[in-house]
């Protein structure tokens, strides 16, 4: 594997009153968001059963996105009973940068809600407007699993467009009642839960089904599915996995998002068929696709089918082209891609089955190999990695770059400075690959941020004034 150097990226990817205030940290005045650092940090928490911290850095622009939507959801949170307490940790500070790693910030805003005193550690997973956090916080400083008495207040608990997991039981009492109530306490921030002593309260009910029992409700398959397996492990594993659907949708309905996430996030290979939800044939693809999703589900193969008019981004990472559209791509845990496109319905399951025998070739994404490639910091490419690299026999130091990135941008002079002093040597290549629109091989390369650059022993022939320019320009 080439050595490589990485470099820091920017991620893409709360109060009560002013007696809090002065009780838990400070805060200017006006302001509803408590200030924390590494000296008050533990004590303020340790005083809250919740509280919900942001981890942030002042260049961030996400970060002053969310400043404002922040600090008004502080102030209505504020007037909450009991209050919601929401505070901020500048992690770009120094004395702040343990504090940061020790909560596994990677990125900013990293959200973290605390409860217990800090004992219980979440990730918070709610929106980024006000109004949304706001309504997330609320139900989340509430119990985890919410009694229905009522057919009414069922449907206030059960969603149609979420996923809702509900408890019957004789009563609340016993193991089974204690491991649901475990399990809703360590998913809430995922589902919806409730209980109840009463079936037919329940949407589709039926006054003959007795607990124990769990029933999950989804928008999607068949709509819902029971289970009577109480212990934790197994309950939530069923729970992950019956949240899945066999087809995620993914369209501009904000509803379908969460799933989309969770396919996106599940480990296992991802086949996602493209097409407009428009089109003539689209009803004939849906079939097939939902038809070969039941032939291959459990196989360690998940399926998505996106309308093209949402999948822009998608389209960008994976390197494909609206022409090529009806297309379906997969993608593998270790990166790679197998790609077939202006599919016809009836190519998709014998594609899926040349798939699953391995007798597919990989997709590579590349941009093309330039026509002119004149200047002296070369451009390479995913097609001319190969050539340019593995096979020059010459020494290569190469930037793994993103055209948005604000470190590259300063790196780059740098870069051409270098390429200036080793211009003359044939020995030497200085060049560069866009990361965002090649496909990187990652058993030789190690790409976690922007700029990346491999390590060669280019620097020993380099002057003392450029190997110093050079460095500086390796720590941003």
């Amino acid at each position: 594997m080439a050595r490589v150097h990485s470099f820091p990226i920017c991620s893409l990817l709360f109060l009560s009153s002013l007696l809090v205030f002065s009780a838990a940290g400070s805060g200017s005045e006006g302001e509803s968001v408590i200030t924390l650092d590494a000296s008050n940090f533990s004590e303020t928490v340790a005083k809250h059963p919740f509280i919900v911290v942001e981890f942030y850095a002042p260049w961030c622009g996400h970060c002053k996105n969310l400043a404002p939507e922040y600090e008004k959801a502080a102030s209505v949170l504020s007037s909450h009973d009991p209050p919601v307490v929401l505070a901020k940790v500048d992690a770009n500070e120094e004395k702040n940068k343990e504090l940061a790693s020790q909560y596994e910030v990677r990125g900013f805003p990293t959200l973290k809600i605390l409860r217990n005193g800090g004992k219980t550690i979440e990730d918070y997973k709610g929106p980024r407007d006000s109004d949304g956090i706001v309504t997330y916080l609320k139900k989340q400083v509430g119990p985890a699993s919410a009694e229905i008495k009522s057919a009414e207040h069922a449907g206030e608990v059960i969603n149609e467009k979420k996923i809702t997991i509900v408890g019957i039981f004789p009563d609340f009492t016993g193991e089974q009642y204690e491991n649901f109530s475990a399990l809703a306490e360590k998913l809430r921030s995922d589902y919806d839960f409730g209980h109840t002593l009463d079936a037919k309260y329940l949407p589709r009910g039926d006054s003959t089904v007795k607990g124990p029992l769990v029933r999950l409700f989804k928008p999607f398959d068949e709509l819902f599915v029971d289970y009577q397996d109480f212990h934790i492990e197994a309950l939530e594993k069923f729970v992950e996995e019956a949240s899945i659907p066999s087809v995620t949708l993914f369209n501009k309905d904000p509803d379908n998002h969460p799933f989309v996430i969770k396919f996106f996030n599940n480990p296992q290979a991802k086949a996602m068929l493209f097409i407009n939800f428009d089109a003539e044939n689209f009803e004939s693809f849906k079939s097939e696709y939902y038809k070969v999703a039941s032939d291959f589900g459990g196989k360690g193969v998940g399926f998505l089918l996106g309308d093209v008019s949402a999948a822009q981004g998608a389209f960008q990472y994976f390197g494909l082209k609206e022409d090529q559209v009806p297309l379906i791509i997969i993608q593998q845990e270790q990166g790679q891609k197998y790609l077939k496109a202006n599919l016809e319905p009836d190519h998709v399951a014998p594609w899926l089955k040349e798939y699953m025998e391995g007798k597919l070739e990989q997709f590579r994404k590349s941009e093309p190999i330039p026509e002119s490639n004149d200047e002296l910091v070369k451009v390479v490419v995913a097609d001319s990695l190969q050539d340019m690299v593995f096979k020059s026999g010459k020494n290569v130091l190469l930037e793994f770059y993103a055209p948005w990135c604000g470190h590259c941008k300063k790196l780059a002079p740098i870069l051409d400075e270098v390429a200036v002093t080793f211009q003359n040597d044939k020995d030497v290549v200085i060049a560069k690959i866009d990361g965002t629109a090649n496909d990187i091989p990652t058993d030789s390369f190690n790409v976690n941020g922007y700029p990346t650059l491999t390590e060669i022993l280019l620097l020993q022939r380099m002057s003392y004034e450029q190997r110093r320019s050079f460095k500086r320009g390796m720590h941003f």
